[in-house]
């Protein structure tokens, strides 16, 4: 097995635990009169399909590994951290308007 063949499916197991993680606080928050305020709109230009294209790339980069020494505390250098940051945004962005369902 090639190191990069591995890496790209620790990557992807990092994706999946995250949105299994997102999902399951999400489970909780709809049809029970909560609040939830619904499928967020994405703006102009935005696609699910797009968001979930520029995921997949910062997949292959490794990037959830940032995250996840970003969630534990370890400091990043500045490239890194907007890499991560990025993906915040991005996985926020496709979870709230619910591309994921």
């Amino acid at each position: 097995m090639t190191g990069s063949g591995r890496g790209a499916r620790v990557s992807g197991g990092a994706l999946a635990i995250t949105l299994a993680v997102m999902l399951a606080g999400c489970a909780g928050n709809t049809g029970n009169g909560s609040g939830d305020p619904g499928p967020q709109a994405l703006s102009a230009g935005e696609t699910c399909q797009g968001i979930r294209s520029n995921l997949n790339k910062l997949d292959k980069e490794g990037v959830p590994s940032l995250v996840e020494r970003q969630n534990s505390g370890q400091k990043l250098p500045a490239a890194q951290k907007a890499k991560a940051d990025l993906y915040n945004q991005l996985l926020d962005k496709y979870l709230g308007a619910r591309c994921h369902v």
